[in-house]
């Protein structure tokens, strides 16, 4: 035994030597992970396979989704599609299986894009919820309807605790399913999602709609249970001249609601929710973001309504990253950086999660806000008031890893890694919180990066 444990302590010290080394060679306290896996060919999964299928019975409803509807968690819009024909716009919920004492009634519309019509999209908000409940839903009619839950998350308070998801860039591939079971197994209770759903945009004509419909049966057997908070990416904005389609952003806008209203925004596209004891505002990458805009001037009233007291974690989302040394899309966050970065200081936002490049980076606590043309370092320099930046969009898709990280490391890089997989929060109090990338290797859920985040505001 005595062997064994000698061998054990030489295996850490070399392998703690070697992480040390790396950071060295680098010039900085980064680490530029060399694990790279492929598991399986970038290739979308044939429209016959089973994670595709379609729900037994006439007009069953399909591609189920839940996101949060309101402002503090007290409802949720249900979505759902019908094929058929319209059937019921009702949905039936209460707090016990089977047993469904109360009822909501939604909506229904369509719509067509080029020469595709989409099926009946219903969307029902359910609220006067209460806090910290399990709830039963059923919806569509006779022997076709089915039945899921969901739980509302905790009362808005300071230490409470809550665990979320973080998904980017997933797509429709083997590595977007398992990167979608892996999120399924860490037990989070809601998804913050960075943007890029579908990719249908790449394909064409009749099969944009038809690769929607299969991304919302695919991804169903999380987003009928778990609310998802979603920001849409470059692949929503699905600007098509040839097939006469110049409108940005109209499949994604039909079939993915938000709970814009609740936070006075003008759009669907940046928003904000209370949950548990986070405050978590939603970005356009895509949309006008400068001085004077809707959404800066939505971004400035909400940043003030934010009360650290009662929801101590500030996060932010985006699509398009502010920090990244990927030659994957370098820079092209850095107008929106230069627009906002000095808010998310000033604020001090804890994280700020981002996707866009299919690799995944996490930031030290750094800024760049002295620099101004005409005077200050222009470079980023450690700031405690800056939240960490990471990037998570590594989801799956069919375009493959960016596997080119810019060289050397710069120093407010703290560990990138070009491989699959997503990432949890755990917030434990108003204090702590803890933090996970998780990498897929070989079919399981690995936790490769993590670190305890100290809350900027307490």
């Amino acid at each position: 035994n005595k062997g064994k444990d000698s061998m054990l302590v030489q295996v850490q010290l070399l392998l703690l030597s070697s992480v040390l080394f790396s950071c060295i060679s680098n010039g900085n306290a980064g680490v530029t992970s060399g694990f790279v896996r492929n598991e399986w060919p970038s290739i979308d999964i044939p429209l016959d396979n089973e994670v595709f299928a379609v729900p037994k019975g006439h007009n069953a409803p399909q591609q189920v989704h839940i996101t949060q509807g309101d402002y503090d968690g007290k409802a949720v819009i249900i979505s759902w599609v019908t094929v058929d024909e319209p059937g019921s716009n009702r949905v039936r919920y209460g707090l016990s299986e089977g047993k469904y004492d109360l009822t909501a009634d939604g909506t229904v519309q369509n719509y067509t894009f080029y020469n595709y019509k989409s099926g009946y999209i219903h969307q029902c908000l359910v609220d006067g919820l209460k806090y910290s409940t399990k709830y039963y839903y059923e919806i569509g009619d006779g022997d076709s309807s089915r039945k899921f839950w969901f739980q509302t998350p905790p009362e808005i308070d300071p230490d409470a605790s809550y665990k979320f998801g973080i998904i980017g860039d997933l797509g429709q591939t083997y590595n977007s399913l398992s990167t979608l079971e892996h999120c399924l197994q860490t037990g989070a209770q809601a998804i913050l999602f960075v943007g890029d759903l579908s990719y249908a945009d790449r394909y064409k004509y009749h099969d944009v709609g038809v690769r929607w419909d299969s991304w919302g049966r695919f991804v169903e057997r999380s987003t009928a249970y778990q609310p998802w908070i979603w920001s849409a990416g470059n692949h929503e904005i699905e600007y098509f001249p040839y097939m006469g389609e110049v409108i940005p952003f109209r499949n994604y806008l039909h079939r993915y609601p938000t709970p814009y209203l609740a936070s006075e925004s003008t759009s669907p596209l940046w928003y904000a929710v209370r949950r548990a004891n986070a405050h978590i505002i939603v970005l356009s990458s895509y949309s006008a973001f400068v001085k004077y805009t809707p959404q800066w001037e939505w971004l400035e009233k909400e940043l003030k309504k934010v009360d650290r007291e009662k929801t101590p974690w500030l996060i932010v989302l985006m699509h398009a990253p502010m920090y990244n040394s990927n030659d994957a899309h370098f820079m092209e966050g850095e107008s929106m950086r230069v627009v906002f970065e000095n808010w998310f200081c000033q604020y001090k936002v804890d994280l700020v999660f981002a996707g866009h490049v299919h690799a995944y980076e996490r930031s030290y606590r750094i800024s760049n806000i002295r620099y101004n043309v005409s005077s200050g370092a222009s470079y980023p320099v450690p700031d405690k008031s800056a939240p960490v930046y990471i990037t998570v969009g590594d989801g799956g898709n069919q375009e493959g890893l960016a596997l080119r990280f810019r060289d050397p490391q710069p120093d407010y890089s703290a560990f990138r890694e070009a491989s699959y997989g997503h990432s949890t929060l755990e917030i434990k109090n108003r204090t702590h919180a803890i933090y996970h990338w998780n990498r897929n290797d070989e079919g399981k859920r690995v936790p490769t990066d993590s670190f305890v985040l100290h809350n900027q505001y307490w």
